[in-house]
This record gives structure tokens, sequence and C-alpha cells, in this order.
């Protein structure tokens, strides 16, 4: 597996290292590589995917709040 992808190239430290380093769980992690790599893979599709993992981070850590971020 390749860690250092070209769409992170430029970065100083790469997003699964800053990830790993401050035990940042799975959805959060998810939400800072999509975040990170946007403007040199995806585009707006890795935008959304970071607001579909917001929502589920939402959905889960805030259940009693629901709908107040859409």
């Amino acid at each position: 597996m390749s860690i250092n992808k070209k769409h992170y190239h430029d970065f100083v430290i790469q997003p699964t290292q800053f990830i790993h380093a401050n035990k940042i769980p799975f959805i959060e992690g998810n939400v800072i590589k999509y975040v990170c790599r946007h403007r040199e893979k995806n585009g707006r599709e890795d935008i959304l995917k970071a607001i579909d993992y917001l929502k589920t981070l939402l959905k889960y850590e805030y259940p009693d709040v629901q709908h107040q971020a859409e």
C-alpha cells in the first residue's frame, strides 16, 4: 500500500500520519482525508464525501439534535 499518494505530495505530514499520531477516530479521519485531497483528486465529490461523514458523525455523537446542520 502506498501511503504517499500524489494528491498528498505537497503536505509536510501525510494525513494518515496526522490521523494516526493524534488517535483520531475513523469518521473524523475520513473527514480530514477528503478535505485535504479535494483540490488534487476528486474536487466536489470529495467535499460531498466529507459532508456525508460529518452528517454521520452528528447522527452518532449528537442524536438528540438532529437536522440542525441540514
